[in-house]
């Protein structure tokens, strides 16, 4: 028995997704391709097309997959701890999780896929909704703290622009220490804190 014989359909599938990853880590989106997939796997070089029509369907595939593993990070910091989650602690979680998974955040946020190549509407979708979760935890947290007509979906692109600025900055190497970054974010996160909060009336 082949050792492509060996696999289900369902568990190639994953197992595809698993080495795709480990080739992104170790050589970047340009390093990887369908061909060198099916040799890490051990199969046949016509497998992976079985599953992915071509590249772009493989990175938008572990994209749509690093897209889930945020928006649950989202979910769990932002609306599963309670009525005031702590922002701070969620904005420390992402940055970990951007910084220990360069190339993944790389293709999640990077022209690769959403300017070069063509998204995925399995990729849209968890991408949008973890927008959606993100703005609709840090509204609930906001509520009562907004000055008055402040949009709330504003505030909420503005602050995740802010976070994925710090992201960038330690992934391409400008600022290389976490603990610095981590400060830096507390003071991001102070800041944007303060401009929320309603001026006292005279």
């Amino acid at each position: 028995m082949t050792q492509s014989a060996r696999y289900h359909h369902g568990d190639l599938h994953d197992t595809l997704l698993q080495e795709a990853n480990t080739l992104l880590n170790e050589q970047g989106v340009e390093g990887l391709s369908l061909r060198k997939l099916a040799e890490r796997a051990g199969v046949s070089r016509t497998a992976p097309y079985h599953h992915f029509r071509d590249k772009n369907a493989l990175l938008c595939a572990l994209a749509t997959r690093a897209f889930a593993q945020l928006d649950e990070l989202i979910q769990r910091q932002l609306e599963i701890t309670g009525a005031h989650p702590d922002i701070q602690a969620f904005v420390i979680e992402y940055l970990r999780f951007a910084t220990e998974n360069p190339e993944q955040y790389e293709l999640m946020f990077g022209r690769t896929l959403w300017k070069s190549g063509e998204p995925t509407p399995e990729l849209k979708k968890v991408a949008y909704r973890s927008f959606r979760h993100y703005a609709e935890g840090l509204s609930a947290l906001l509520q009562g703290r907004l000055p008055k007509g402040t949009d709330p979906l504003r505030v909420a692109q503005a602050s995740w622009a802010t976070i994925h600025g710090l992201c960038r900055l330690t992934i391409d190497g400008i600022y290389v220490d976490r603990q610095d970054m981590e400060a830096v974010s507390q003071q991001a996160v102070a800041l944007i804190m303060a401009a929320l909060t309603p001026a006292k009336s005279d």
